[in-house]
């Protein structure tokens, strides 16, 4: 990744230094809730037998690029959007990199840019399926989740977040289990729906085997419930930090803050 990229080319002077530490703030909640969701990365490399990473993104990605072909005699084939999807997914999950600092492994500029690509063939695919693939939404509501992780703008954090609550909820009603379950309450938690979270946690109690293993769900889940609630105070609070900035601007339109004129997502 860029190094301009790794650094979200934030102007950290005056007063945008403390808007950045609550965007920081906002990125490390949705990193923790990475640690604990059962639909996380795996290894690409066992699908393209045994090659490296970087061997296997290009192999989906020319996989891809062949399927992109063979749409545009077909625009609207159901299958070859599910396949253009998973492959442009599965090459994002390939092109990760571990951040240094955090020890965090996170997608690399090329690895956003798949996911992008694949989360756009799956919305073509989902508007005209009728029951789109719970297995399908279960690797795009991921994608969604990894490009909140790696936001570069409050805004794009919350859309994707949103996202990716709204794309776990066909995998678990589909297919509703303890794992799809706890993980779309995660999401909805994320993206403010904490009713729906809420009723996700009970469903997965529900399906425990033991009341001590469903008593331990609901503990895990109270403790995202709360960073729900945290990511929401931050949302709240980067909001007004950019409202009182959207003041100063009017009032001195030609100032600027401590001389920075850049944007969040810049």
């Amino acid at each position: 990744m860029a190094e301009d990229e790794r650094r979200m080319l934030f102007d950290i002077r005056g007063r945008r230094k403390h808007v950045v530490r609550v965007v920081y703030a906002i990125l490390a909640l949705l990193m923790g809730a990475s640690l604990f969701l059962v639909v996380g990365p795996f290894n690409i490399a066992n699908l393209v037998g045994g090659s490296s990473t970087t061997e296997a993104a290009k192999v989906l990605q020319e996989q891809a690029e062949r399927t992109e072909q063979k749409l545009r005699r077909e625009p609207e084939n159901e299958q070859l959007l599910i396949s253009l999807s998973r492959a442009r997914i599965n090459a994002a999950n390939a092109l990760t990199e571990v951040n240094a600092e955090t020890g965090a492994t996170t997608y690399t500029a090329e690895g956003r840019h798949e996911l992008e690509r694949g989360i756009e063939a799956w919305n073509s695919y989902a508007k005209q399926a009728k029951e789109p693939k719970a297995s399908v939404a279960l690797v795009v509501s991921r994608g969604y989740f990894g490009l909140a992780e790696s936001a570069r703008s409050l805004e794009e954090a919350v859309e994707n977040v949103e996202g990716a609550a709204r794309t776990q909820r066909i995998a678990a009603e589909a297919q509703p289990s303890i794992g799809t379950l706890t993980t779309l309450a995660i999401y909805e938690y994320y993206a403010g729906n904490f009713a729906a979270g809420n009723k996700a946690v009970k469903e997965a109690e529900a399906k425990a085997p033991s009341k001590a293993e469903a008593k331990e769900i609901g503990k895990q889940m109270s403790e995202y419930r709360k960073r729900g609630k945290a990511f929401e105070a931050q949302k709240k609070e980067i909001a007004k930090q950019e409202k009182e900035q959207g003041k100063e601007r009017l009032q001195n339109p030609l100032g600027g803050l401590s001389g920075s004129t850049g944007t969040l997502g810049e």
